[in-house]
C-alpha cells in the first residue's frame, strides 16, 4: 500500500468501479505498475505464492502488466482476454489455450471476483485447468470466492455500495469512472 501511495496511485472520492459498485476509494494500478521495477517485483511476489503453470491469462487492459511479469517469473507463457462487442469476454489476436494446459488467472484488483470468473470460465471452456487466481489487491477484504485457490498481495475491506443505496450519490457527489471498462 505504501506504493500506491507514493504513486499517487491511492485515491479518495467517488468512484464507480468496474462491479459497478460504487466507492470512496480507488486504486489505480496502472500508475503504480507504469514503473517497470515494481511491476516487476509485484510480479515476483506473486508467482511465489502461486505454483507451477504452463500458461498465466489475465483479462485486458488492467491485468496485463501484472499477468505478464507473473508469467516471466514463472517462465510460463502469456495471454489476455478481451471483451467482444457484446461484452463477453474471450480470446483473440490468435490466442488460444490446449486441453490439459494449466493456468494461473491473474488480475490487478478484485473486488466481487466477476471479471476474474469470467476469465477463470473462458480458460474451463477452452479445457485448461485452472490451478489458482492472483491479483496485487483484494479489495473484498478476503470474502471473494472464484472457486479456485487464490492469493493477493493486499487483502483490504473497502467498503462498496450498489448506485442506488451509495451515500455519495445521495449527497450529489459526482462520480468518477477511472477504470478500464466504461460502464455504468
Amino acid at each position: 500500500m505504501q506504493v500506491f501511495r507514493e504513486t499517487g496511485a491511492y485515491l479518495k472520492g467517488h468512484f464507480s468501479l468496474t462491479s459497478g459498485l460504487h466507492s470512496s476509494e480507488y486504486l489505480q494500478c496502472a500508475l503504480v505498475l507504469q514503473h517497470p521495477r515494481v511491476a516487476e517485483r509485484f510480479g515476483r511476489e506473486l508467482a511465489l505464492q502461486l505454483p507451477a503453470c504452463d500458461v498465466v491469462v489475465s483479462p485486458a487492459i488492467g491485468g496485463l502488466p501484472i499477468g505478464h511479469e507473473v508469467a516471466r517469473a514463472k517462465e510460463a507463457r502469456f495471454i489476455f482476454s478481451e471483451r467482444d462487442a457484446s461484452g463477453k469476454m474471450t480470446l483473440r489476436r490468435g490466442f488460444s489455450l490446449r486441453p490439459g494446459e494449466t493456468a494461473l488467472v491473474i488480475e490487478d484488483v478484485v473486488t466481487t471476483g466477476g471479471t476474474t470468473r469470467e476469465v477463470i470460465d473462458l480458460a474451463r471452456a477452452a479445457g485448461a485447468n485452472v490451478l489458482a487466481a492472483g491479483s496485487i489487491i483484494d479489495r473484498s477484504g478476503g470474502s471473494v470466492d472464484l472457486g479456485v485457490p487464490r492469493v493477493a498481495l493486499a487483502t483490504l475491506d473497502v467498503i462498496a455500495y450498489p448506485p442506488d443505496f451509495c451515500p455519495m450519490c445521495q449527497q450529489g457527489m459526482p462520480v468518477e469512472k477511472p477504470g478500464s471498462r466504461k460502464t455504468a
